[in-house]
């Protein structure tokens, strides 16, 4: 009886811990950006549905955007596909777009539609196709060359968020894959998107309060040999400081910029936090400290 009892007044304790955070968002919107290894272990994937359903259910209005691109990879292989990179970039011809598309819109969106609806929740699975929501003309190399061309992989021109505000007043959650409407030639037809920037596009047209970038890292790292070294906030100018010291390098520069670019579009905070972690969306929304690092 005694241990219940503790165990009753911890529970408690966080819950009037988090009570401020709560009355803080209530109406505001939170865009987060799933990929990486939540998407992968059953155990972290159950978590972040329960921290979305969660979120929706304490009045923030919350929109999840993913990515997909170990399934994509596991398709091509399947199918006999060889990747091909331009640059560092995956080059998407039309029969990689045509997999791009059945596996983001179709399998992987739908599952988190279907795992969110199971586990009490209501959502609903868009791609930006849907609505015109993200509308998008082909990348090409500089002034124009072909040899930086990537093929069916789009840059966002225009952001329309009406569906996405529909589906939120409705109090569903809107799950979003990153597949773009071609504004330049076949138009219509399917663009490949960054997951990320289309997170960020889209965080920026719905004026979040913030953008969540769920990683496999923990966040910014002074020393990335160094856990303990996490910078768990830093500015605009601090980030451009970072990049030119070097400790903002590699496959995390590119996640800052996304940051930046949504800040730039109206967002209000970006965070990037460590998807590896159980319930890290709620660890950084609800509590003092928080997991990752906060840029504003």
């Amino acid at each position: 009886m005694k241990e219940t009892a503790i165990g009753n007044m911890d529970r408690a304790e966080v819950l009037i811990h988090a009570l401020p955070y709560i009355q803080r968002f209530q109406g505001k919107t939170i865009v987060v950006k799933y990929g990486g290894n939540a998407m992968i272990n059953e155990g972290l994937k159950a978590a972040v549905i329960e921290d979305v359903i969660l979120m929706a259910c304490v009045g923030i209005r919350t929109v999840l955007v993913h990515g997909g691109g170990p399934e994509i990879e596991a398709m091509l292989k399947k199918v006999g596909k060889e990747s091909r990179f331009v640059n560092g970039l995956r080059y998407t011809d039309e029969e990689t777009m045509e997999i791009v598309q059945m596996v983001l819109c179709g399998k992987v969106n739908k599952e988190i539609t279907g795992l969110i609806e199971r586990a009490g929740g209501r959502a609903i699975g868009l791609c930006g196709i849907d609505g015109a929501m993200l509308k998008a003309s082909r990348i090409q190399g500089e002034d124009g060359s072909p040899d930086g061309d990537l093929g069916l992989v789009g840059e966002i021109r225009e952001v329309d968020v009406s569906i996405l505000n529909i589906a939120m007043d409705s109090g569903i959650i809107p799950v979003v894959s990153s597949v773009a409407y071609a504004i330049d030639g076949k138009e219509g037809s399917a663009l490949n998107i960054n997951a990320d920037i289309a997170a960020a596009r889209i965080a920026g047209a719905l004026g979040a309060e913030k953008l969540v970038l769920m990683t496999d890292v923990q966040g910014i790292l002074r020393n990335v040999q160094d856990p303990d070294s996490l910078i768990k906030a830093a500015t605009r100018p601090e980030l451009e400081e970072l990049k030119k010291t070097g400790v903002l390098s590699k496959g995390m520069i590119p996640k800052a910029d996304c940051c930046v670019l949504a800040l730039d579009g109206g967002v209000k905070k970006a965070h990037i936090i460590d998807g590896r972690l159980p319930h890290a969306l709620l660890i950084e929304l609800f509590t003092d400290e928080g997991i990752g690092t906060m840029i504003e």
